[in-house]
């Protein structure tokens, strides 16, 4: 099996090292791509939309497929997003998934307030603006104060540069509602994958534990609890989470 980890916003795969370092697969058997824009360069011509995220993405899992056969995927924040529509368009390249935010899919579903700021031309652009002027070490304590660690932290706040902020822009303004609801009326091919809704109850962004439940169940899903939790699971309880990974890859 090949476990393909993909990482969300705004951060880089970085932050997956911790759960790596837990897991029994032999790291060439563990793939953590890199978002565009998101500490690397993008292609030609790429606009950083939803849409074009997903193409990149299947672009990325097709060729391990066809060495290795299906993936196992494990997607957090708009890694969770970008994953799970791929895993809806093309269900055959994957043999499980974990989706962290299965409440965007939701229709009842509305965007948080950071969210809403990056969709709304002019303040989004004034966010990153005051952002990059923002002296790293205190950016480092941002991460901090929202669960990330100060070793992750210090190497994201150098990634978030200007290019990053325009990415980020580009992604959200993409996927302003009912962008989302589109894509959760087109999720049931993922239902026909094995798949674990993570919910981390302390994670403020995605009503994990009302609206994520609910898009579980309607995938026939499994639903996996981790509790004292938030957005960043992977980082707050790495050995944690890497069980729970393998106990459900084991079952599949």
């Amino acid at each position: 099996m090949t476990a393909v980890l993909l990482h969300g916003n705004p951060e880089t795969p970085v932050i997956w090292d911790p759960l790596v370092a837990h897991l029994s697969l032999d790291a060439s058997r563990v793939v953590t791509p890199q978002l565009p824009g998101f500490g690397c360069p993008v292609p030609d011509g790429f606009g950083a939309t939803k849409d074009e995220y997903v193409d990149w993405f299947l672009g990325v899992v097709e060729p391990i497929v066809a060495e290795h056969g299906p993936v196992d995927l494990v997607g957090h924040d708009w890694g969770g997003g970008i994953g799970m529509r791929a895993v809806s368009l093309r269900p055959e390249l994957f043999r499980s998934w974990v989706c962290d935010v299965l409440g965007l899919f939701h229709p009842d579903y509305v965007w948080h307030d950071f969210a809403q700021i990056w969709q709304t031309p002019g303040a989004g652009e004034q966010y990153f603006e005051q952002s990059l002027a923002t002296p790293v070490a205190d950016r480092v304590a941002l991460f901090e104060g929202i669960g990330i660690p100060r070793a992750t932290g210090e190497q994201l706040a150098v990634a978030g540069d200007e290019l990053m902020g325009r990415c980020v822009l580009a992604l959200y303004r993409s996927a302003a509602q009912p962008a989302m609801v589109q894509w959760g009326a087109e999720l049931a091919p993922a239902g026909t994958v094995p798949g674990m809704a993570v919910v981390a109850p302390l994670d403020p962004f995605v009503q994990g534990e009302t609206l994520g439940v609910a898009v579980a169940e309607q995938l026939g899903a499994r639903v996996q609890v981790l509790e004292g939790q938030g957005h960043w699971w992977m980082l707050g309880d790495p050995a944690g989470g890497a069980a729970v990974l393998e106990a459900f890859w084991g079952s599949v």
